[in-house]
Parts: structure tokens; sequence; C-alpha cells
């Protein structure tokens, strides 16, 4: 696949796409953590259908773990005042 990339992109192009889908890949991973993550009382983060949705389309933990950083983000600028 990366050669068919490679021939129609060129070395850029192949570089570029690979560099993406490998960190795509990690925010994945990262985004799936994230939502089966328990918080300290021992209850998850997120609900059942919101792991499984996660598995089965990876462009939504992705899409979660931007929101939740931006979340984070409001909540400790709130916290400073």
């Amino acid at each position: 696949m990366l050669q068919s990339f490679y021939d129609n992109l060129g070395f850029f192009g192949a570089f570029f796409i690979a560099f993406f889908l490998f960190i795509f890949f990690i925010f994945w991973i990262a985004g799936i953590a994230g939502i089966s993550l328990p918080y300290d009382g021992g209850r998850k983060k997120g609900k059942d259908w919101q792991v499984i949705l996660a598995v089965l389309f990876p462009p939504y933990p992705v899409i979660w773990l931007i929101v939740d950083m931006y979340l984070q983000r409001k909540y400790m600028r709130e916290e400073e005042k």
C-alpha cells in the first residue's frame, strides 16, 4: 500500500500519509484508553456504548480526546481564577 502511495504521490506524499496514519493510530488508542479510564471512584469515564463506538468508528475517540483536552483546559483556567 505504501508503494502505491509512493508511486502516485512521490516520497513526501507517501511520507506524510504514513506519518498521519501513524499519529491517527496513536490518538485512536489514546482515545480508547481515555474513554475506558476509571475515575478515582472506580466508575468509567465513558459509557459502554462509547467504548464500543470508539472501537468500531476510529474517528470518534480522536474527536473525544480533543474535546476532553479542551474541557480540561477550560476547567484548569477556571480553577486558576
